[in-house]
């Protein structure tokens, strides 16, 4: 099965500090917490280390490690960190055929600063990965069964409708999982696209993006989950989405962007489990108790795990679960990769996790 994915490729330095040594404020009455550094004071890292990283590049890996033929369409410096996403690439067996140089603008670097719950606070340089224009997109590396869209960073995420039309052109199974940026700042483009996606992937930051532009499409709504005697519902359930002023319950979430095109919404909530909504049903699996060493790339290897799995002919509920135990596997790791794994242990896992990770479904 080929596959191609699209959007980011970027330098991770990695910094880890102890939670002793850099101070942590959390807000009373929201969900928001800071990492705070003291201006003008060297701090000691228990480890500094580089990875490759960004977002085509994690689904990428991810893919080939399940066994999917993958290429990446993405844009880079001309300098040695592309060298090193280049060799990275190929060392994991994906095609670098797609992958574009071009000298406006060096390669996107990132820096992570990881400390107390390790949920990575993260400075960003998009550099080559803002340039991916409507003329680079060739019609020949199209031809896929899976086409994965990352997030697109400023007038790369322009061309988003032109990749969107140009992979369901050729008849592929298209995925996406844009940002939070990408959905604020290009919202109705982005919805107009919707018709095209089969899978959307986000996290419950990117879901409240979505909320102003549905309730002015569908209108307001609470419609929410029911528990069954002595069950706890999990938190996304009761909270629902909140955006721009506005509350959508979670049926009505799920219904609005339905009937907008994507057959299979995933909307993952960290700690908190993920859910999935289709026009049949609406799943939610939780997570499994881990070590967690960081979240960066646990979203990452969630949505292309799911999408590979359902392109793969597998059914909804056990694409949940298999995604659900990759990006578990990824956070046991700092970067974004080496906690990706093979299909072979995803399925062993998945039996072994047969009684334990449990699917629970609401039909509409």
């Amino acid at each position: 099965m080929k596959a191609l994915t699209v959007g980011g490729a970027m330098i991770d330095t990695i910094a880890i500090i102890a939670s002793d040594r850099i101070e942590r404020m959390r807000m009373t009455n929201a969900d928001n917490s800071f990492l705070l550094l003291e201006e003008g004071r060297k701090t000691e890292a228990l480890e500094v280390s580089t990875h490759v990283g960004g977002g085509a590049v994690n689904a990428a890996v991810a893919m080939a490690r399940l066994g999917l033929d993958v290429g990446a369409l993405v844009k880079l410096g001309k300098d040695a960190r592309a060298e090193t996403l280049l060799g990275h690439l190929l060392q994991e067996g994906v095609s670098t055929r797609w992958a574009m140089r071009d000298g406006r603008a060096p390669t996107g670097a990132s820096v992570l600063l990881s400390s107390h719950d390790s949920n990575a606070a993260i400075f960003t340089f998009r550099g080559a990965n803002t340039l991916l224009e409507a003329r680079d997109l060739r019609t020949e590396a199209f031809a896929a069964d899976v086409v994965y869209v990352s997030s697109l960073s400023n007038e790369s995420a322009d061309a988003f409708p032109a990749i969107v039309e140009r992979a369901k052109g050729q008849g592929a199974l298209v995925a996406t999982n844009p940002g939070v940026r990408q959905l604020s700042s290009r919202g109705g483009a982005f919805q107009e696209t919707l018709r095209h996606i089969d899978v959307l992937g986000i996290n419950r930051s990117e879901a409240d993006a979505l909320v102003p532009g549905l309730v002015t499409r569908f209108g307001e709504g609470a419609r929410g989950l029911t528990a069954k005697p002595g069950e706890a519902l999990p938190r996304l359930a009761t909270r629902g989405l909140i955006g721009g002023g506005h509350e959508l319950g979670l049926v009505d979430f799920f219904s609005g962007l339905n009937k907008l095109g994507p057959r299979y919404i995933v909307v993952t909530d960290g700690r908190e489990g993920a859910f999935l909504g289709t026009p049949e049903a609406i799943l939610y699996c939780p997570v499994l108790e881990t070590k967690v060493v960081g979240t960066a790339g646990a979203g990452d290897a969630f949505n292309a795990t799911f999408t590979a799995y359902v392109a793969m002919g597998r059914s909804a509920e056990e694409a949940l679960r298999a995604a659900t135990l990759n990006s578990g596997s990824v956070v046991n790791y700092v970067d974004t990769q080496r906690g990706l794994l093979p299909i072979g242990e995803v399925d062993r896992r998945l039996a072994e996790t047969m009684d334990t990770l449990k699917v629970r479904r609401w039909s509409h």
